[in-house]
């Protein structure tokens, strides 16, 4: 054998030794966990919550709005008032001319009574001086809370019939008789006598009627309808050849202030009586020929 072949062996003999004496310990591998597929499952839907936004509270300083429930239908009350005389004028003219009864006591109490045509129950029921049905009432009627709750009133399908029935109901009830002696542009006394007869229980409704028609001028149609000059329309307290009653005043004593009789006086002012009342304007001189 050759030193060639004996070096190759030796050489081959040491490798394989080498490889027995040292194993290589390869560890075994670790199992791979199963992962459970879980099918997802529908979440519920969140309700979502918007919250309110407060409005602020309204300071002390800020104005508040006008609310529309009161609000006037013909903007302020004087606009009211004069858009009422321009639409029954002539209606209260008519009534004066029928009835005697003064024209501008027919509008003052119109507007008084009605709130200038707005109040709630001329809205609903055309009821413009508040008479109530009462027991020879045969017509529509309407309830509405006044001195007492649930009160009926009068209704009617048109404002034009309340006036007239206003005019009817003045002039044929006897308490009202003595209105009618008074002058025909006596507002005052008109004034006067309407609360004293009992229309209204309230003590000043003869100062804000008589305001309203010295206000507005009402005595205008007073004038117009007797053929005065109506740009010389005056009140009836500076008219000439006129009396104011005063509290403590007779007929004797009115008389004598101004040089005439009991009898002339009665007679001017168409009285059958000696009652008088505080207010009452009296003819004391001859009656105009325009009349």
């Amino acid at each position: 054998m050759n030193r060639t072949k004996i070096a190759g062996l030796a050489i081959l003999s040491t490798i394989l030794f080498s490889c027995k004496s040292k194993q290589v310990i390869i560890p075994p591998k670790k199992p791979t966990p199963r992962v459970s597929r879980k099918i997802p499952q529908p979440q519920p839907q969140r309700r979502v919550v918007t919250k309110k936004t407060e409005t602020p509270k309204k300071s002390s300083t800020l104005k508040k709005a006008p609310s529309t429930k009161s609000a006037p239908t013909y903007g302020s009350y004087t606009a009211k008032i004069s858009n009422y005389i321009d639409q029954y004028s002539d209606i209260a003219m008519d009534q004066m001319r029928e009835y005697k009864v003064p024209a501008s006591i027919t509008l003052a109490q119109g507007i008084l009574e009605s709130g200038a045509g707005t109040g709630k129950l001329t809205m609903k029921s055309n009821n413009h001086f508040g008479i109530k049905c009462h027991r020879d009432w045969k017509g529509m009627k309407v309830y509405h809370d006044d001195d007492r709750k649930g009160e009926c009133f009068r209704k009617y399908s048109l404002a034009k019939f309340s006036f007239q029935d206003h005019s009817i109901f003045l002039s044929t009830r006897s308490r009202y008789f003595d209105l009618f002696r008074l002058s025909k542009d006596d507002y005052k006394g008109w004034a006067k006598g309407l609360q004293k007869a009992g229309y209204a229980t309230d003590p000043k409704y003869p100062s804000k009627l008589i305001r309203l028609i010295e206000k507005h001028k009402l005595y205008r149609f007073d004038a117009q309808v007797l053929g005065k000059d109506i740009k010389r329309a005056k009140k009836v307290t500076v008219l000439d050849g006129k009396y104011s009653v005063q509290k403590g005043d007779t007929l004797y004593s009115i008389a004598r202030k101004n040089r005439i009789t009991v009898d002339e006086l009665k007679t001017l002012n168409g009285l059958e009586n000696n009652t008088i009342f505080e207010g009452q304007v009296l003819y004391v001189k001859p009656l105009p020929k325009d009349f």
